[in-house]
């Protein structure tokens, strides 16, 4: 069966643009070009790829749609624009004829107000997407889960993914807002999630299969094999586990579930919510 990974990053690597990754991270503080990923990808079953912005810049999404163009296995992009910004109709109008600009992305885990993802130019950016066929990926931490709800009930026609299944504090095996909040969320039919980010909001070296157990459970349950799709945040998945690895543990997860829901979970939400 084949796979699309729906969630990797690519960059160059400086230390003043990626002042994020930290000392404990450093065996990713260096480039991670599409070369680079496609010898990851030898020898597993993935072959396809939606690569997503890890910098706030216009510069970046550019370099990332050029990259798509040159290289097959990149399926889509899910780019940077200024959500916030009076001009950003005319911003997407013209990338409206861009195949390869799947959705957009704002890393609001990083703003340091707590009601940023409620504040109104921003919202009147996201009104916009649906116009264009726009994805938009929800990047957030669980206790940004409430205010996502209320942000998500503002656009009941746009479609959403939920990045890393909100990132809940799994290295302290803390389960609770997290489980009701992303239960709640699941309610909303045009929100969908990725199974990626896990490892990393665990201990890197410490964790364990068995702790990510209800996690998994929490997540299948509330959007089901319908709504799910695989990820691996790579590069930033190796400070914790290799790429196979992940894709060997999900697949275990997936063990009970019949071919119609693996193929759904693995490659054909992907390709529809994206349209790739």
């Amino acid at each position: 069966m084949k796979i699309i990974d729906t969630h990797h990053h690519f960059w160059n690597y400086n230390p003043v643009e990626f002042d994020w990754i930290d000392d404990e991270m450093a065996v990713i503080r260096t480039s991670f070009l599409p070369d680079d990923l496609r010898k990851t990808l030898a020898g597993t079953k993935v072959n396809g790829v939606v690569t997503v912005q890890a910098r706030q810049c216009i510069e970046e999404t550019d370099w990332l749609l050029s990259m798509a163009e040159d290289n097959a296995f990149m399926k889509g992009i899910v780019g940077w624009l200024p959500l916030s910004s009076p001009e950003i109709q005319s911003t997407l109008e013209k990338y409206q004829n861009n195949s390869w600009l799947k959705g957009v992305r704002h890393v609001v885990q990083g703003e340091p107000d707590p009601e940023f993802i409620l504040g109104k130019q921003f919202n009147e950016g996201i009104s916009c997407l649906k116009d264009f066929n726009l994805v938009y990926d929800i990047l957030v931490f669980e206790y940004q889960l409430a205010n996502t709800i209320k942000f998500v009930d503002l656009h009941p026609n746009q479609q959403f993914i939920l990045d890393h299944i909100a990132k809940p504090r799994i290295s302290k095996n803390i389960f609770q807002p997290w489980k009701d909040l992303i239960t709640e969320l699941a309610k909303r039919p045009n929100v969908c999630c990725k199974v990626s980010g896990m490892v990393t909001e665990a201990d890197y070296n410490l964790w364990t299969e068995e702790q990510l157990e209800p996690y998994f459970d929490v997540i299948f349950e509330a959007f089901g094999p319908e709504r799910l799709m695989f990820g691996s945040d790579w590069p930033v998945c190796l400070v914790a586990s290799n790429y196979k690895n992940w894709i060997d543990l999900v697949d275990r997860v997936m063990e009970g579930f019949s071919e119609n829901e693996k193929e759904l979970f693995w490659f054909k939400n992907a390709e529809q919510v994206y349209q790739l």
